[in-house]
């Protein structure tokens, strides 16, 4: 063997290496996402299960304001339908749309709801509600810290596939952007809030 095969050997056992380092950093990177998403889905679980509890405890009291109450129920199946969808596709953008807006229709009712709830004294003096809205709060928390989590790890991969020259072993093996997970979708929502007093 010359001198010449052999380098040519050499060079092309790193590059065999380097093409099955960088398929198989994509993969993690795109497994890491599904991840983030169950991460997030636990905490979404939680929340869900916290709702009914909500509703059933503030019904006694709300018994006027079913409109409410039906607006937080029926945005918490619409969220757990998405919810599912992404489950099984959580690098495509269509679900994780379909959850964003889902989400920002349950933020809205629960919205409503915690103001309904703060004009009944008795509603808001009440020991049970009172400990549901404060697992609620810790709840949210969470479930902010894992989409955010979620946005992280799918930046990471977004910037491996589209850096060269990893973008071109991402074409070449078919990896497709994934969808970041947002909490607004209009710049209405983006705009500064205007407090008058």
């Amino acid at each position: 063997m010359s001198t010449t095969q052999i380098i040519l050997l050499a060079l092309g056992a790193v590059l065999l290496f380097w093409v099955v380092g960088a398929y198989n950093r994509m993969v993690r990177m795109r497994n890491e996402i599904g991840n983030a998403f169950a991460q997030i889905d636990v905490q979404l679980k939680r929340r869900h299960d916290l709702i009914p509890n909500l509703v059933e405890v503030a019904r006694k009291y709300l018994e006027h304001e079913r409109e409410t109450l039906e607006r937080v129920t029926a945005a918490r199946a619409q969220v757990m339908a998405a919810t599912d969808m992404v489950k099984s596709h959580p690098n495509q953008s269509g679900p994780i749309k379909s959850l964003s807006l889902a989400e920002g229709v349950l933020g809205s009712a629960l919205g409503r709801f915690q103001a309904v709830v703060e004009s009944y004294p008795e509603l808001k003096a009440d020991q049970q509600m009172a400990d549901l809205r404060e697992e609620l709060i810790h709840t949210e928390n969470k479930v902010a810290f894992s989409r955010q989590l979620f946005n992280d790890v799918t930046l990471d991969y977004n910037n491996a596939i589209h850096q060269f020259p990893t973008n071109l072993l991402a074409g070449l093996f078919s990896f497709q952007t994934a969808e970041m997970l947002r909490s607004t979708s209009s710049e209405a929502e983006r705009a500064p809030v205007k407090v008058s007093f």
